[in-house]
């Protein structure tokens, strides 16, 4: 079995405590080699002064390939321009162009009068723009405001034309999943990368918030593999199992890359990594 490109989702401190969580999260995953790293917005871009510092401290001390993300919420296009000249100033060359959730309290996602109505209008803005690698979002289940079960597909396209270069996509419980939207995509003309994104279960509950917040179906089947794990005491085992049969499916389905969504807790990330093959290649010594 083929080793698969890696890349890891980190989100910015908030707390003190929420920093050593991050270094330490950026410490142990480092050294497996990541392709790159992302680092989030909070919901209504509340975070978007924390997450620059991450991404900066994150390429400097670490020595990884940064995606920052950027969304459309709450920003016009002159702040926008304001961010991504910070960016490259810091020396980022890959953002993740998101929509974005609506701010808190809000129901739905509205337009920044003198922003950005959609991801593909983002898109396109840094694509003329001309300094970066241009990722973006996929959903592999129809996203919750899709309007049919290809709307999400065509618009990944649109994403694509606009010059988005690749795709990360919302997690999913089975590989089956991401197997028909890559299938879907083929036969909508999506040539750019799509990759998987793949959520290790620290929380069994949480995971099925995430789920229900996002539009990600849960197999029953999962759902009374956690019930018994539960009862049984050996809901990490099954997590780390499950997370790695799932990417080992993938890998034998032809995938080459996967971006796992670590929650800034690397333990199990790190675990389901060496599970297939992919071990630490030097050891860091720098931290933030």
């Amino acid at each position: 079995m083929a080793t698969p490109n890696i890349s890891f989702e980190f989100f910015p401190p908030q707390t003190l405590d929420a920093s050593f969580r991050l270094w330490e999260t950026a410490q142990v995953l480092a050294p497996l080699q990541p392709n790159f790293v992302s680092v989030t917005y909070g919901a209504g871009g509340t975070t978007r002064k924390l997450t620059h510092e991450a991404v900066t401290t994150i390429g400097k001390n670490y020595g990884l390939n940064v995606a920052a993300h950027l969304t459309c919420v709450d920003a016009t296009r002159a702040e926008t321009k304001d961010i991504i000249d910070a960016y490259a100033e810091a020396g980022v060359t890959d953002i993740v162009a998101l929509r974005g959730d609506a701010p808190k309290g809000a129901t739905k996602f509205t337009p920044h009068p003198e922003g950005f109505a959609s991801s593909v209008d983002l898109i396109e803005f840094l694509a003329e723009d001309g300094r970066f690698n241009i990722r973006c979002g996929a959903y592999p289940e129809p996203h919750p405001e899709a309007t049919d079960a290809l709307a999400d597909v065509r618009f990944l396209k649109r994403k694509q034309d606009a010059g988005a270069t690749s795709a990360i996509t919302q997690f999913f419980f089975e590989a089956d999943t991401f197997f028909r939207f890559r299938d879907a995509c083929d036969k909508e003309g999506v040539t750019a990368k799509i990759i998987p994104g793949i959520l290790p279960i620290q929380s069994w509950a949480g995971a099925r918030r995430f789920a229900e917040r996002c539009g990600t179906s849960v197999p029953t089947w999962v759902i009374e593999a956690f019930e018994a794990a539960q009862r049984d005491g050996r809901e990490e085992l099954l997590a780390l199992s499950m997370c790695t049969e799932l990417c080992d499916e993938l890998i034998r389905g032809g995938v080459e890359d996967l971006q796992f969504y670590t929650l800034n807790r690397p333990t199990l990330t790190r675990d389901v990594c060496h599970a297939l093959g992919i071990t630490p290649q030097a050891r860091l010594e720098k931290v933030a």
